[in-house]
């Protein structure tokens, strides 16, 4: 029985991570799709940045309306309608030809996403010992998301060179997907604390939303995700003319990005075993403020160098931030709470690129102002964070719920 639950274990974790991988193949990859989308439809920037929030509205009210399905379904079942409904929509794009049909499975994709997301989140609590150990399962996920948003735009840029359509990415992503189905099906999952089913209602995930510690964390998770989908839906867009030197950085600036937030996971694993989770927040959204600070300052040729390198900074910064935003909540409300947070982090997502594409259209289409807009996001992050490792609002909840709910 003991070995049997120790091969589950893993499988599920392995599970969770390949979900992760999966799903940011489609939606990192938006940055390299859109200005294709523009030439092919006749877009402005402000219409084009649909392409992604439309994904993100998906995922934000699945999470808010539906992220409690973890807690009073399970987390099993909810995965899976997640993932085969995910599946489904993927195969449909192969079929698309209307901007119009396009935006509406992209909605589709996100509600799925937003299902599954929220019943893995869940799981990471099933098989985590303490908040700590929370906190590392998470940045592990963010290591394969991570992978999976490499993958993505490296995908879609083999497949133009190729002379192919970008829709097979999402072909691509529609039969990992049935693989991971299958695997759902079939592995052993642990057993979840469940509470009383009125416990986990629609109207008790709502009522979180007036908790402090959910409105505190989901701040800074708007903050920081407004950052990161600058890089990955406008970066591409920004540098279009640059003519410099770094002509290949420029080209393949969205997978070096990536590539370097992967990266970061090691570095952030290293200070995070030296020094607290706080000051590690300090020193890396102080990074990532520095960054764009120059970008903006300079112009596109630092931004072509710099806005890439913010990725080694970021790195530990969401998973982090969420992770202690879930802990702060009972396990049997971690579904319902991850539901929560990822609606705020949804808004983010949608209503930042939006703003951007906005900013930049009103001064004649240069992205340069919109990422002035987002180099200000930043320097808030920056802020609060050291405003966090000062004063550590959250240390006393995090300590009685590790003695609660995981008995350390």
């Amino acid at each position: 029985m003991i070995g049997t639950r120790a091969v589950s274990r893993g499988v599920i974790a392995a599970l969770t991570y390949l979900m992760f991988m999966m799903f940011a193949m489609t939606t990192d990859a938006v940055g390299v799709i859109i200005p294709r989308i523009i030439t092919e439809f006749g877009l402005n920037q402000e219409q084009a940045s649909a392409f992604h929030y439309t994904t993100m509205a998906g995922v934000g009210l699945a999470g808010l309306l539906l992220g409690f399905l973890a807690d009073r379904m399970g987390r099993k079942p909810t995965i899976t309608l997640g993932l085969s409904l995910f599946a489904l929509n993927s195969f449909l794009f192969i079929a698309g030809k209307q901007f119009a049909m396009f935006l509406g499975l992209l909605f589709v994709s996100g509600v799925s996403i937003g299902i599954f997301k929220t019943g893995a989140l869940a799981l990471i609590s099933d098989i985590s010992t303490s908040s700590k150990a929370h906190t590392t399962t998470m940045n592990r996920v963010e290591a394969f998301f991570a992978i999976g948003a490499i993958i993505g735009p490296l995908i879609v840029t083999e497949l133009l060179r190729r002379g192919l359509s970008w829709k097979y990415l999402y072909v691509v992503a529609g039969v990992l997907c049935l693989l991971l189905i299958v695997t759902a099906l079939l592995v052993r999952y642990p057993t979840s604390q469940r509470h009383d089913e009125a416990s986990v209602t629609l109207s008790k995930t709502l009522g979180m939303m007036s908790d402090p510690f959910v409105l505190y964390f989901s701040f800074l998770i708007v903050l920081y995700v407004g950052a990161e989908v600058a890089i990955f839906v406008w970066m591409p867009t920004l540098l279009e003319g640059y003519k410099g030197n770094a002509g290949l950085i420029a080209t393949y600036a969205v997978s070096l990005f990536f590539i370097l937030r992967a990266l970061g996971r090691l570095l952030g694993s290293f200070l995070l075993s030296i020094l607290p989770w706080t000051w590690v927040m300090v020193i890396c959204s102080g990074a990532v403020f520095a960054c764009f600070a120059m970008s903006a300052a300079i112009g596109i040729s630092a931004a072509v160098y710099f806005l890439p390198l913010s990725g080694l900074f970021m790195a530990m910064i969401y998973p982090t931030i969420n992770s202690k935003g879930i802990s702060c909540f009972r396990k049997a409300q971690h579904g319902a709470v991850a539901g929560v947070i990822l609606f705020f982090t949804c808004v983010s997502a949608a209503a930042v690129p939006w703003i951007m594409g906005l900013i930049s259209d009103h001064f004649g289409g240069d992205a340069r102002f919109g990422f002035i807009f987002a180099t200000g996001l930043t320097a808030l992050l920056f802020v609060l964070l050291v405003y966090n490792a000062v004063k550590d609002p959250s240390a006393s909840r995090l300590k009685t719920l590790d003695a609660s709910e995981y008995g350390t």
